[in-house]
């Protein structure tokens, strides 16, 4: 198989992930023909990179907050006040206290002391032969972050915790981008439960999370909602991305090429951010009157960003033509609204990279999409050196 044919057999099994996340959505939305259309019943859909990133950057006519936004979703398990579901001055005041908590300084530290022996774990198990499976892998690593995050003891956020959170958020869907009574009263328990944690630990020292905030200035409600946002709308999209980037790596013959040449390790990830978008979808509502592109919008529309479809119209996993390079990390947002946790994914995301780059040859043994998630991920992606 040619270096392009395993390119673009590598991005169509990433794509049935997508689709088996989403069996309506994902061929609706691909079906939507233009840069960006009005589609009764769901909003205006914009799936061009320069037209989302415009829409990103307008503070003045579109907002997170609003009918048909993202905040429709957090807001009634977090509470108004945790970045993810505000705008404006509010927003910037609040992201600019906790900014020191996602310098490279400080998160470099926090994931090589979170993950550091169970990276070593994954490491030995490869080198030994044993099959793993990467799914599994992501999901001890967020727990891991999670823990350290919240201020709980080792293992009290663990598989169970994951499910609970997927099959909560699973019930959203485009049309309904809210939770319903009873999904929302889990959600709101599993809040509880962070809560109690992230409360004991703004209380302590500055060792956990929750304490730096306390030091940084922010009250309790606003640290403790930090964290839930975090937990809640943040562990999913990563323990999406670490197995489809391994995917990608393997299934296009990627590995072997970054393994050798290291200097290609930036563009490989990048590119796999690309492709995957583990968030594929961002909403904004209208504030007032304007157009996107050629399409008139009202205050009150739903503005539904097709972010994945933006950056995969660039073509097809790529890390030497490294068209990702483009679009200046759109899949992690722009603007005042760009992913405040980015650098802490980052860090994750290469210390899992550097132990898989240690098995050019490693194989896929078994794999299985997710259905009926809201992230699009691998129910299984089992490999072996």
């Amino acid at each position: 198989m040619s270096r392009r044919a395993a390119d673009d057999t590598a991005t169509r099994r990433d794509a049935a992930v997508v689709r088996a996340a989403h069996p309506v959505a994902f061929p609706l939305v691909s079906a939507i023909p233009g840069p960006v259309r009005r589609v009764p019943g769901l909003g205006v859909v914009v799936k061009d990179a320069a037209l989302l990133r415009g829409v990103l950057m307008d503070g003045e006519h579109f907002s997170k907050t609003g009918k048909g936004a993202s905040s429709e979703l957090w807001t009634p398990v977090l509470g108004p006040r945790v970045l993810v579901n505000m705008h404006g001055p509010e927003h910037l005041a609040l992201r600019r206290q906790l900014a020191p908590l996602f310098a490279p300084s400080f998160v470099d530290g926090f994931v090589a002391e979170s993950l550091g022996a169970l990276t070593a774990s994954l490491a030995s198990a490869l080198a030994a032969g044993e099959e793993v499976d990467l799914v599994a892998h992501a999901r001890r690593a967020a727990s891991r972050v999670v823990s350290r995050l919240v201020g709980l003891d080792e293992g009290d956020f663990d598989d169970a915790s994951f499910a609970r959170i997927s099959t909560i958020i699973g019930t959203v869907t485009l049309a309904r981008p809210r939770l319903r009574p009873r999904p929302l009263a889990e959600a709101r328990a599993v809040f509880a439960e962070l809560s109690t944690h992230a409360a004991r630990a703004y209380a302590g020292d500055e060792s956990t999370v929750p304490g730096r905030m306390r030091a940084l200035g922010l009250d309790e409600r606003e640290a403790i909602g930090a964290v839930g946002a975090f937990v809640l709308a943040g562990t999913e999209t990563i323990v999406s991305y670490l197995p489809r980037l391994a995917a990608l790596l393997i299934d296009s013959g990627w590995l072997a090429r970054v393994a050798s040449d290291r200097a290609l390790a930036d563009a490989a990830i990048a590119e796999g951010l690309r492709v995957t978008t583990p968030t594929p979808v961002m909403l904004r509502s209208t504030l007032a009157p304007t157009t996107i592109g050629e399409v008139p919008v009202r205050a009150g529309d739903r503005v539904i960003l097709g972010t994945y479809w933006a950056d995969t119209a660039l073509g097809a996993f790529d890390p030497d033509a490294h068209p990702a390079a483009s679009l200046k990390q759109l899949w992690f947002g722009a603007g005042v609204h760009f992913c405040i946790g980015a650098p802490l994914a980052m860090a994750q995301i290469r210390q899992t990279f550097e132990a898989l780059l240690a098995h050019p040859g490693l194989r896929i043994m078994r794999r299985r999409a997710a259905r009926g998630v809201l992230i699009p991920a691998y129910a299984e992606l089992v490999v072996r050196a």
